[in-house]
């Protein structure tokens, strides 16, 4: 199992497609990368950095995003997610993320994630239908 420390660093990708653009999903009008699939992207990437670290039976779950969308993708453009692992206290984790398609910037912030036991979140979960 790799450490967790900082510097770890994550990557998810996707090309933009149909069902993934704003209009689609309804966050908007235009047929362009929607802004709650970059989200999603990012905390992929951050996932992926952290999973060789995790013991069997835990997991992450984000807690906290705070990003820019700076510019449009069009379809049939790949964009990537690239994350960083910039902070830990105890079980919460910051990152650094940013989204690109091609040679472009298109999105910049912090996540941060918060490790778990996936067992006892599940159940705590599902007492709420109790």
């Amino acid at each position: 199992m790799t450490e967790l420390k900082t510097g770890l660093a994550g990557r998810a990708e996707t090309v933009v497609v149909e069902s993934n653009t704003a209009a689609a999903i309804g966050s908007g009008a235009l047929p362009v990368f929607s802004t709650p699939h970059m989200i999603a992207l990012m905390e992929k990437a951050s996932m992926s950095a952290i999973a060789p670290c995790l013991e069997e039976g835990q997991g992450s779950v984000g807690v906290r995003i705070d990003v820019e969308h700076l510019a449009a993708t069009p379809m049939g453009m790949t964009v990537r997610a690239e994350s960083t692992l910039t902070k830990i206290e105890g079980r919460m984790l910051s990152f650094e993320v940013k989204a690109w398609a091609g040679d472009e910037l298109i999105g910049r912030g912090i996540h941060q994630r918060c490790i778990i036991l996936n067992q006892r979140f599940m159940e705590k979960t599902q007492a709420k239908l109790k």
